[in-house]
């Protein structure tokens, strides 16, 4: 008992496929063409702001509106950035300035005049005034309440300038990390 459906070479069977589908395409062709001219004609009849060019208009302000957001979300982000190795810098010198001023304080006593321990400072200095460290606060400077911290007034207040220096200043680029602790007296 053989089949005649299953007794076809496999190229007979392609073949059949081939023509109900084409058959098939043949009746459902006028079927698609009616809804064709029926839609050609709905173009027609549509306004000019047709319910496609409103989409896309809106589509297109909801892209421009993203990229802006995306464009400000990464100047946001390289200024936080920036922010942050600045601050990190400041923690850092924060935490130098001890050792500042036991440098400053062995410097006034001759420790620093020649060896390993001169060496060590003046690399650390030039490290920290690479990154923009700088030092104030010296006598006979004018006083200025923003960034000295006066201890002791032993001036009139006309012209006030510092006397003696307690305890160094130090500015971050434009930032004041530390007042500088002083005494104020009249210029001499």
């Amino acid at each position: 008992m053989t089949n005649p459906e299953t007794s076809l070479e496999p190229d007979e069977v392609v073949e059949e496929v081939d023509e109900v589908t084409a058959d098939e395409a043949a009746t459902e062709a006028p079927a698609d063409e009616a809804t064709g001219d029926e839609a050609v004609a709905d173009d027609a009849a549509a306004p000019a702001d047709a319910p496609g060019d409103v989409q896309v208009t809106e589509l297109t302000e909801a892209l421009q509106r993203e990229r802006a957001q995306f464009a400000n979300f990464r100047r946001r982000s390289a200024e936080e950035a920036l922010q942050s190795v600045a601050r990190g810098k400041q923690v850092l010198v924060e935490k130098l300035l001890p050792i500042l001023d036991d440098l400053d304080r062995a410097r006034e006593h001759g420790d620093l005049e020649e060896g390993p321990l001169r060496a060590l400072s003046d690399k650390l200095g030039d490290v920290l005034t690479g990154e923009n460290l700088v030092k104030f606060g010296e006598p006979g400077d004018v006083f200025d309440p923003e960034v000295h911290e006066a201890i002791q007034n032993e001036g009139s207040g006309d012209t006030p300038v510092l006397g003696q220096v307690y305890r160094a200043g130090y500015k971050l680029g434009d930032k004041v990390v530390r007042t500088a602790m002083v005494t104020v007296t009249d210029p001499a």
